[in-house]
């Protein structure tokens, strides 16, 4: 059983330290309209259409297509203190299966957004996403407000970190 033997330690390079992760999420030149027709629920694909009047109302921006199932609106392009750096939409949603997922522009933690939440109807959160079953549990006026507190929140945040932020 000849062969070199070695060891573990000398095998185990974190592949994080060999090379950086790289963005997953990249616009795409994918038909938005032909992403939201072939969404299957009845009740998710007319909300994504809804969704879509929504966000072009506030944001004025045309929707884009980021990966595969991202309907997003306008973009930036980050660097964080650690190095790490990539483009992100600036707000945006996607009708997922399970739910609509919300990408606002705001942490769900952030006092601003907390207030808007209170007032929107049912939902849940996760650190910089909601989670919407159906819009008819929503208020529509909230929402938008949360999309326009959203934006503005990105435009700052943006502006203060020297990132360049563009509509669609």
């Amino acid at each position: 059983m000849g062969g070199k033997v070695t060891s573990t330690a000398e095998n185990s390079t974190p592949k994080k330290a060999a090379k950086k992760a790289a963005t997953k999420t990249h616009a795409t030149p994918a038909s938005v309209a032909a992403y939201v027709a072939a969404v299957e629920n009845d009740t998710r694909r007319a909300d994504a259409e809804t969704l879509l009047k929504v966000y072009e109302k506030v944001t004025g921006w045309k929707p884009k297509m980021w990966g595969p199932t991202i309907i997003g609106y306008g973009s930036y392009t980050y660097t964080y203190d650690s190095g790490h750096s990539g483009a992100a939409p600036v707000v945006g949603f996607s009708p997922r299966g399970a739910a609509l997922s919300i990408y606002s522009g705001m942490y769900a933690d952030q006092p601003e957004c907390q207030a808007i939440l209170k007032t929107l109807g049912k939902h849940k959160t996760a650190k910089a996403c909601i989670y919407i079953n159906k819009l008819a549990d929503v208020d529509m006026a909230a929402f938008e407000k949360l999309i326009r507190t959203g934006l503005a929140n990105m435009k700052k945040k943006a502006k203060e970190n020297g990132w360049p932020l563009s509509g669609s």
